[in-house]
């Protein structure tokens, strides 16, 4: 029978809803259709967690027994996230392995040669592990020039991956800095590393607050710096859920959205001027006196005095350098009293009190001012903060949900340390409802970033060891916080059980006492120094580098400034490339403008499993640790990412038995995560919870050598307990595999906590910092959604965070076993003042780098005078000019994801969405003479796209300081290589090598650019 597509959609359309009849019955109670049964009986069922965004949607695949091929993906009906339902993209996760463009055998592209030639495995591994081996002995350096013992190379670098799963992460990061790379990057660095210091400045810790149901339960919910119903569908279920229950949504964006469609209020704003908005906010709570004043007064530094040498003039804090466009930060620092414990006002009334120091600050950022910066109308920056606001009353809850609208910006830690003020002005940090909510758009990043593949951390988030840690006390001395309160938990004391459990971890049994355990076998930075992005970018195309892992991520299109990324990459001496589609990476040397016989890179493409083709665990953005099953068979050659690590390992083990550069850290790498010659997740699993290693007595208890410890609480920092990260130390003990659960109940207070299913970091808390959602005496300080709640002998409800009594006692006396809520902090007090950041304690206002004013109305400063800046050839910065009049913007689709990588080669997805555009506003299209559907090119000062014209509403002019200002916006999705035809690109051509101050995000959301006919 022929049929036409329409005809086949209404056909099988009108059979499923007849299925669905069917299978529900005249009675309403389930039956099994035919269909379901052929289903059942024919094919093997498995569960798998969605790869694109970090929701955290599980699906159900359907792998035919007979060939191993996967024959269906659907929702996953139990899974307490998306109920069944999925977006776009999850929706097609069928065709992500079921795909005739995947790789499915090694590739070899030898250097100058204009063509791909198909290789072994065992080749492959061997010629990588050969590579590896003979860059890193010719360019190992023990001693920098200061003297100090570093033990690395800066020969080879690192970026990759998010699309790991969290064992696969331990393995990768601990081979890395075993060979001694310092250069360790991947996707966070480029889309959220913003948030870590942001949230951790502020409450403690780096990561949304919150979860994606609890969406449900907030009063007002603050989509601004992201796009929900478009990046993170499934979750707006919830927003859309606490709508019917009266709550307000208000976005806020330069361009009118899908999220700003279904939106109560929705305010227009140019890019880059977030921190004048929400300043503003800060003002209009202050000025109206709507701010939690208990909450404030006990649980925030707001009544902690200042020191005398703090001040702020003319757009600069005290202590900066010009020279070094640096601060001194002392000068931010708290007077102490005799005890070495900040001094306190708790009525707020001292005048170097911060609450008093924060009303001066803000004190400028009027409505009409705001308004003159941000475009916004007056009267609906009132409408924003009048709604905010008033979450700030007792029973009220708001919360704030951000990603990369915030990020991306010179400024992007101080946007999101803005919205934390607010939170905690309010009172709705801890509490149902409320918090700073990163939505990260990756299914792994969250934990991709707990495990540390990024230069500065370790896994848990212990720091990396710099050049002057000549020892491991020396490491442990430098990171330990003292706190001389009594009531500050100050969790970080933990510091060296978490190090030497971690390095037990690495080491094994050759990590012991008497070698530091260890700890001199790590390669170390030099103080300082910065081995970011943009940095290991910068230093690739002067030819710094020889060897170069893209482990599952596409830098040529995913990074800013990809003209200068894609000239770097001709620069290497050879480059493995890991991922399931040919790429405009891994394929750079035959790309546009390249001409490969002078091109000497010598590349290696390995095809990688999809997700849903190996097992393992993920975690989403509120930090819900999942487990994920194989369902079908590998496609043709390909291997899991595990797989392709321990091989790489070993045969570098191999290779190293024989001798070379600083044989130790390889060698004795623990290594033994193999069952029958394969990658087993689950031994991994195990050693990122960790063992006790040698029989262990804690408060009355002995746990034996061998065992699983049951929680961070029971590690050790003698070498008597082994634990991969601290962080996941409870996710697989003696009782099971914690991330494995899939428990339907909510728990005791029904505010969709959902305990038993997954296991969510840290020890199954569901929402952090819950001990400042009661009052000093324990009570809820919201009684229809309560968190936490003491009952006289202990807390009851989600996990604790911490599990001493409250503050005061039922009389009102104070408990002096208490601790303060904001554990995490030296001081247990949530900071509005933030002095550990490098760009200033409070958030200013500050244009992008490139922009389109000459001044900045709220200060002499006009950029930021600490965000760095990149001078290469390659690296032109304009603002003010004629040539680029337009502010610019980079966004997403929900048919496309990323790079579009893992969504361009998809038929499905690309026919929705075939190519790359740029939306502009009907008046700039009128001014320029462009209609709707036209070819134009997109040019700023460093590259071009050819993009076809979308002329819509949903961008306006804006009127800055008098002036009409337009925006366009330009998804980054697209590269060359995918669709075949070769004529999209990527949005990043267009974007500018500048970043934060504080951890060199580049700045993807703000920049200057040209719109012409083509």
């Amino acid at each position: 029978m022929n049929v036409t597509r329409r005809e086949f959609i209404q056909i099988t359309g009108a059979t499923a809803a007849g299925l669905a009849v069917s299978g529900i019955g005249f009675g309403l109670s389930p039956v099994k259709s035919h269909a379901q049964m052929l289903k059942t009986k024919y094919a093997k069922q498995t569960t798998t967690i969605c790869c694109y965004c970090a929701v955290g949607c599980g699906a159900i695949v359907h792998t035919n027994k007979a060939d191993g091929r996967a024959i269906n993906v659907e929702g996953d009906p139990d899974h307490v996230i998306n109920r069944g339902a999925l977006c776009a993209k999850g929706a097609s996760l069928f065709q992500l392995a079921e795909n005739r463009n995947r790789l499915t055998e090694p590739m070899y592209r030898a250097p100058y040669s204009d063509r791909w030639q198909k290789v072994s495995w065992e080749w492959a591994i061997e010629n990588i592990a050969d590579r590896v081996k003979k860059t890193r002995d010719a360019n190992f350096t023990t001693q920098n020039d200061k003297g100090q013992t570093v033990n690395r190379t800066t020969a080879i670098a690192s970026v990759g991956s998010a699309a790991f799963d969290n064992e696969e992460c331990f393995i990768y990061q601990s081979l890395m800095r075993a060979l001694g790379l310092v250069y360790i990057e991947h996707q966070a660095r480029i889309c959220h590393s913003s948030t870590v210091p942001a949230l951790a400045e502020s409450f403690g810790r780096g990561a949304m607050t919150n979860h994606y149901i609890d969406l449900r339960n907030s009063d007002v919910l603050l989509a601004m710096g992201g796009n929900p119903a478009e990046n993170h569908p499934i979750s707006f279920k919830y927003i859309t859920e606490a709508q019917l229950k009266g709550a307000t949504l208000i976005s806020v964006d330069p361009r009118f959205t899908k999220t700003s469609s279904k939106a109560d209020i929705y305010a227009p704003m140019r890019s880059g001027t977030d921190i004048a908005f929400l300043g503003g906010m800060i003002k209009y709570i202050l000025d109206n006196k709507l701010y939690d004043v208990e909450y404030v007064s006990n649980y925030t530094n707001a009544c902690f005095i200042v020191g005398k040498g703090f001040s702020f003039k003319d757009g600069l804090f005290s202590g900066y350098d010009k020279a070094k466009r640096a601060y001194d930060k002392k000068q931010w620092a708290y007077e102490m009293d005799a005890n070495g414990v900040p001094k306190m006002d708790r009525t707020l009334k001292d005048k170097r009190c911060v609450l008093s120091l924060l009303k001066k600050h803000y004190d400028r950022y009027t409505t009409k001012l705001v308004s003159k910066i941000t475009g916004t109308p007056e009267a609906d920056l009132v409408k924003v903060y009048k709604a905010y606001g008033a979450t700030g009353a007792k029973g009220k809850a708001g919360t704030s949900m951000y990603a990369m609208g915030w990020t991306q910006h010179t400024v992007g830690v101080q946007n999101i340390r803005t919205m934390a003020m607010i939170q905690l002005l309010l009172g709705n940090i801890g509490c149902a409802g409320g918090g700073v909510n990163a939505m990260r758009g990756e299914s792994n990043v969250q934990a991709s970033t707990d495990w540390a593949l990024l230069f500065n951390i370790l896994p848990g988030y212990l720091k990396i060891p710099r050049a002057s840690d000549d020892s491991l006390n020396t490491y442990l001395t430098k990171n330990t916080p003292k706190s001389n309160d009594p009531q500050s938990a100050n969790w970080w004391q933990n510091y060296p059980k978490y190090t030497v459990s971690l390095l037990k971890s690495f080491f094994g049994d050759k990590a012991q006492k008497e070698n530091g355990f260890g700890f001199n076998w790590l390669p170390k930075c030099d103080d300082g120094k910065d081995y970011s992005w943009l940095s290991l970018f910068d230093e690739m195309y002067k030819g710094s580098f020889k060897g170069f892992f893209a482990w599952g991520m596409n830098p040529a299109c995913s990074g800013a400034n990809s003209n200068k990324t894609r000239a770097a990459l001709g620069k290497l001496d050879w480059m493995v490339n890991v991922n399931l589609f040919d790429n405009e990476t891994g394929s750079f040397w035959r790309g546009p403008g390249m001409n490969p016989a002078s091109i000497k890179t010598e590349v290696f493409m390995l095809p990688a499993c999809v997700s849903y083709e190996k097992e393992g665990s993920i975690t989403n953005s509120g930090r819900w640790m999942q487990w994920r099953y194989q369902g079908p068979d590998r496609l043709g050659n390909s291997k899991p990412d595990g797989d392709m690590m321990i091989e790489l390992g070993l045969k570098l083990k191999e290779l190293y038995a024989r001798g070379g550069a600083f044989t130790e850290p390889i060698l004795n790498l623990k290594w033994d995560y193999m069952t029958h010659h394969e990658f087993d997740p689950h031994k991994a699993a195990k050693e990122i919870n960790g063992y006790f290693l040698k029989d262990v007595t804690i408060k009355d208890t002995t746990y034996k050598a061998g065992t699983l410890v049951p929680s961070f609480a029971m590690l050790q920092a003698d070498g008597s307990t082994s634990s991969a990260n601290w962080l996941y130390c409870g996710s697989y003990t003696e009782k099971g595999n914690m991330a494995a659960r899939r428990g339907q109940e909510d728990a005791e207070n029904k505010i969709g906590l959902y305990p038993n299913f997954s296991w969510c970091w840290p020890v199954n808390r569901r929402i952090i910092y819950n001990r400042a959602s009661v009052d000093l005496k324990g009570n809820p300080r919201d009684e229809k959604r309560w968190v936490i709640k003491w009952n006289g002998e202990k807390w009851i409800g989600d996990v604790p965070d911490g599990p001493w009594p409250p503050l005061q006692n039922a009389d009102g006396s104070p408990n002096p076993a208490g601790r303060h809520p904001f554990i995490m902090q030296q001081h247990g007090h949530a900071h509005i003042f933030g002095p550990g950041l490098v760009d200033g304690p409070f958030p200013e206002h500050y244009e992008p780098i490139e922009c389109p004013v000459e001044k900045n109305l709220l200060g002499k400063q006009l950029n930021s005078p600490t965000a760095p800046v990149y001078t290469s050839d390659k690296d032109a910065v304009v603002s003010c000019d004629p040539r680029f009049p337009y502010v610019g913007s980079t966004y997403r689709v929900v048919e496309h994801w990323q790079t579009g990588l893992m969504t361009r080669p998809q038929p499905w997805l690309l026919e929705l969405q075939p190519q790359v555009f740029v939306e502009m506003s009907e008046e700039l299209a009128k001014l320029k003479g462009i209609k709707n559907g036209e070819r134009v090119r997109v040019s700023s000062a460093r590259g071009s796209v050819d993009c076809v014209a979308m002329v819509t509403k949903r961008f306006k002019p804006f009127k800055i300081a008098g002036n009409t200002v337009h925006e366009v916006g330009v998804p980054w999705h697209f590269g060359w290589r995918w669709p075949e035809s070769g004529a999209e690109e990527s949005a990043n051509m267009l974007t500018v090598s500048a970043g934060d101050s504080n951890t060199r995000i580049p700045e993807s959301k703000a920049f200057m650019c040209n719109v012409s006919k083509i």
